[in-house]
């Protein structure tokens, strides 16, 4: 069993506190990320689960075992770490090996095992080769392959794709997903790269200065985030964001972003009743402006005209800048919308989707 618990988990270096009670319960066979920017307490949590931190307060609990003062060789824990950490002087067989040996695991084992996980990589052919003579991808699947071959309880990985190029990137992802399927063991990832996030976890904590902001599967995370720096850091392009004013009249509720006015839903209007008269934030996701001559089904349009600051051309959509006084915002096109830089144009703003905190705590409201 392979059941991970952060109870109420604390980090403190002299005054400054990186991880500040974490407490989460990660189940078996679970693939949960950490995600957040950098000085977030990502690392350090990782770091704390396989024993290369001391712990300030709490518990860390491993299956059965509070394993708080327990040494990190003894945790039934394997480690992939964003460098690798390939010993230069071996060869990828001796690489993938050396856990197995400081075991003391009969040879013959090592042997069955190295075999077995390198030809399931990929890496069968690379036994002979020095991590020099690799590619960014195969000393990759390397690092993971030490991993594998010890059968531990618990996979940790910390930033392991961030040294590849775009491409192998996607390729990894896949490939760490389909390891995960295969193996059926509890995998836990850290990144700061939230498309990694959506992609692989089936649930993502998002941390920020070294606090759980919220944990939850990656769909929920996106369509309701508990908060502006969830909504602001889930999703790329990432979400926009305007002051506003909730204001009620005539049985109409709407929202005020200075160069417009927006009606809010009927369905809405009791969430945000409490809150009228009151500064807000106002998001919207670039996917949810449109160009009036491609709306797609399902949205509750509202027309906002605005001026065309600078287009991204990406293929299958165009990112479009938009300029409202001094207010800059972008949208998510379908690349046939006929916009053009100095031009104004007209955009719809899908009000079945808009997303309103609390101007003072960020919070949701």
């Amino acid at each position: 069993m392979a059941r991970v618990v952060f109870d109420h988990v604390y980090k403190r270096f002299g005054d400054t506190e990186a991880v500040a009670d974490l407490d989460i319960d990660i189940e078996d066979k679970e693939f949960l990320v950490f995600v957040g920017p950098s000085g977030c307490g990502k690392s350090t949590s990782l770091r704390m689960l396989a024993g290369l931190e001391e712990i300030s307060e709490g518990r860390i609990i491993i299956g059965d075992r509070v394993v708080n003062n327990v040494p990190p060789k003894d945790r039934d824990i394997a480690m992939v770490f964003q460098s690798y950490a390939l010993y230069p002087h071996m060869t990828v067989y001796d690489n993938i090996a050396f856990g197995l040996r400081l075991r003391k695991t009969p040879k013959q084992i090592i042997d069955e095992r190295v075999k077995e996980t390198s030809d399931s990589l990929g890496i069968g052919h690379l036994l002979d080769r020095r991590p020099r003579q690799l590619s960014g991808g195969q000393r990759q699947r390397v690092a993971v392959a030490r991993a594998i071959v010890r059968e531990p309880a618990v996979f940790l990985m910390d930033e392991p794709l961030s040294n590849l190029d775009a491409k192998l990137r996607v390729e990894a992802r896949a490939f760490i997903s389909k390891l995960h399927q295969r193996l059926g063991t509890t995998f836990i990832y850290v990144t700061h790269d939230q498309i990694e996030a959506m992609t692989m976890g089936t649930r993502i904590a998002v941390l920020n200065a070294g606090r759980l902001q919220q944990i939850d599967s990656p769909t929920n995370l996106y369509n309701y985030p508990a908060n502006k720096f969830v909504a602001g850091f889930i999703g790329s392009p990432s979400m926009n964001f305007f002051d506003a004013m909730l204001k009620e009249s005539g049985g109409r509720m709407t929202v005020d972003l200075g160069f417009t006015e927006l009606e809010i839903p009927a369905d809405r209007t009791d969430r945000y009743r409490d809150h009228v008269g009151s500064r807000v934030t106002f998001g919207l996701r670039p996917e949810d402006i449109h160009h009036p001559d491609f709306p797609p089904q399902g949205v509750i349009p509202q027309m906002v005209m605005a001026d065309v600051d600078v287009i991204e051309l990406m293929g299958n959509e165009k990112i479009v800048y938009l300029k409202n006084d001094d207010i800059v915002y972008l949208a998510r096109m379908d690349p046939r919308s006929d916009v053009r830089v100095g031009l104004e144009t007209g955009t719809l703003f899908n009000m079945a989707n808009v997303h309103l905190f609390d101007e003072q705590t960020g919070e949701t409201l």
